[in-house]
């Protein structure tokens, strides 16, 4: 696998696949990579002849009182990984690369990245699609792979990728577990064991909401339940439990189409995410 830090290097790598024929498929990443990163790729080698990865902790999704310095940082294993795993190429600039001229120029995320985790984190989904299209213009990959862990982020980029008319197919793939169901993250290493242990409440909580849900029971009471789960076992403070349109993110009462129940809160220092299909019966 080569890896590549400057654009010149960049654009002769993927010219040099190019010519080898086939497709591009692009997974972007922060690094401290896991068995959810691993699947984007396995998923990346059965879509395209090529995969490209890319490894950026992107300063402009951080906010200034989150955990951009504290971010875990192992280039050196994450590359064995993605060797490992088939990967042709690595992208891994740094900041002065990525963004030379400082954020000159950004992209809004517009409604939808105000919702949710954009209401939570003030710009933080304007630094996410800015790095993506900048990405996207770099490596012009035919398809790129994004984890449903991440909902909101998949339908932003989505929604990026629409209106600039972008021609990359976006593609997202199902929330990797744990075997105690708590959803792979790399935050997960910030964990201590007793924070490990309580943060199980996240996926049950939601699990047993949207089964409540899907079973046509109430929504408010079953998103009052789940809240009250995750305060139970130490999530303070919750920002939010939503049952949320599957394509808008927009405010659901009842399970009249396809949703997505989704939470995020913090179990000691650590802020959590998490999230489940609910369709209707």
């Amino acid at each position: 696998m080569q890896i590549v830090r400057d654009l010149e290097t960049l654009r002769e790598a993927v010219a040099a696949l190019r010519e080898e024929g086939g497709t591009i498929a692009f997974v972007p990443t922060m690094g401290a990579l896991h068995a959810g990163h691993m699947a984007l790729v396995e998923e990346a080698r059965a879509r395209a002849s090529h995969v490209v990865a890319s490894i950026f902790v992107n300063p402009t999704q951080f906010g200034p009182n989150e955990d951009l310095s504290r971010y875990p940082r192992r280039e050196g294993s994450d590359a064995r990984m993605l060797e490992e795993a088939g990967a042709a190429l690595l992208w891994a600039p740094d900041v002065a690369t990525m963004y030379p001229n400082g954020p000159e120029i950004s992209i809004r995320a517009g409604p939808l990245g105000d919702l949710l985790d954009g209401a939570a984190r003030p710009g933080h989904f304007d630094g996410v699609a800015t790095v993506v299209a900048r990405l996207f213009d770099q490596v012009r990959p035919d398809f790129a792979l994004f984890g449903e862990k991440d909902y909101q982020q998949l339908l932003v980029i989505r929604a990026m990728v629409r209106e600039r008319a972008l021609p990359v197919e976006i593609i997202g793939i199902p929330t990797q577990r744990d075997a105690d169901g708590l959803a792979l993250s790399s935050r997960n290493l910030y964990l201590g064991e007793e924070e490990r242990r309580a943060a199980r409440a996240l996926p049950r909580a939601l699990g047993e909401a949207a089964a409540a849900i899907h079973a046509g029971g109430d929504v408010a009471e079953a998103l009052a339940a789940a809240h009250d789960k995750l305060m139970r076992a130490g999530f303070d403070p919750i920002d939010y439990v939503e049952l949320r349109d599957s394509e808008t993110l927009a405010p659901m009462a009842a399970l009249d189409r396809p949703a997505r129940l989704l939470a995020a809160a913090k179990i000691g220092s650590t802020r959590l995410i998490d999230n489940l299909p609910v369709e209707p019966a």
